[in-house]
């Protein structure tokens, strides 16, 4: 995995031709993935029982119960491996950590405090490296090999999160839990294919000129009853505009 002061020095093209030999491998069997979340497991060590400034992030798979109805178990497999492993190589790319997979679903955090504007525009410029990936890099490979092009949805929030051990021992599951985490997944449910859609208070982190690449999203008819804690009037979302389906 590159971290992110590396990631600015590679230039995009050798990504690409780095992930692609790695997913042609994956899909001829001569590879398998190692993906792990130990990473972000040792941030929240360090934390547990806290309360932490974060974005959290919701990186979705769209249509993945069409596919584990309608394709070989195997290639759901694939498809999930590659899937959670690639773009959680994004994700630590930018400085990231990934918290849990939770079925085709990537749960991801970075810590915010020190710098919130700072972050906010880094997981930001993630998200979409995220959706260029898909597109870009993983798909065309998919599609040579007869499996499906994916599409991906992604909710963003920052706030306080609550670090919470499962165990007494270090090996114990470490989660977040708290009302920023519950507002994330709603939102990413929400969403639309290849959008990037965030809370109101990481869109007020954002530059300005990278604010205009949002609208806000209409919650009629969505059974929308979360309300801001700052300001206890509804919760605001925002989503990307001219989004290609």
């Amino acid at each position: 995995m590159m971290n992110y002061k590396e990631n600015s020095v590679l230039d995009f093209k050798t990504l690409r031709n780095l992930r692609q030999g790695r997913l042609e491998s994956v899909l001829s069997e001569r590879y398998q993935y190692n993906t792990s979340i130990e990473k972000g497991q040792r941030f929240l060590l360090q934390h547990v029982n806290s309360k932490l400034d974060l974005v959290i992030m919701y990186a979705d798979m769209v249509g993945s119960t069409k596919m584990s109805m309608t394709l070989p178990t195997e290639k759901v497999v694939t498809i999930i491996k590659a899937f959670s492993h690639e773009l959680s190589s994004v994700i630590e790319s930018y400085g990231g950590f990934v918290l849990k997979y939770v079925g085709d679903a990537i749960i991801a955090f970075f810590p915010s405090g020190f710098n919130k504007y700072l972050i906010c525009d880094r997981a930001y410029r993630c998200a979409k490296s995220m959706i260029s990936t898909l597109r870009n890099d993983i798909n065309p490979v998919f599609h040579k090999h007869g499996y499906p092009d994916l599409q991906i949805k992604i909710g963003m929030t920052e706030g306080e999160s609550v670090v919470i051990q499962y165990g007494k021992d270090n090996s114990s599951q470490i989660d977040l839990i708290g009302y920023v985490m519950n507002v994330t997944a709603k939102i990413t449910s929400i969403t639309l294919p290849n959008a990037i859609s965030v809370g109101g208070t990481f869109y007020s982190l954002l530059h300005p000129k990278t604010q205009s690449d949002f609208e806000i999203l209409s919650l009629e008819n969505k059974n929308w009853k979360y309300v801001d804690m700052h300001t206890q009037k509804p919760y605001t979302v925002f989503t990307t505009k001219n989004v290609s389906q």
